[in-house]
């Protein structure tokens, strides 16, 4: 789990399509209310909740920061 863990805080984020891709994949909250096969990405029941978290906060922030466009559809 430690070399899992290591490859989502270390991914990097460089182009505006893996930035955009990352994104629209990783959900802004938890999605509960409706049936899931698997733990969601930003469930705190998740063992790599906080690589996630982390990894959508670096896409988002290479869109604002770097691509200079706005994020408001993703947050």
């Amino acid at each position: 789990m430690a070399k899992i863990r290591q490859w989502l805080m270390a991914y990097p984020i460089t182009m505006p399509a893996i930035a955009h891709r990352l994104c629209r994949l990783i959900p802004a909250q938890c999605p509960f209310g409706r049936p899931v096969l698997t733990i969601p990405p930003l469930c705190k029941l998740n063992p790599f909740y906080e690589e996630v978290v982390m990894l959508r906060f670096r896409a988002l922030t290479h869109l604002n920061e770097v691509c200079q466009e706005d994020i408001s559809q993703y947050v």
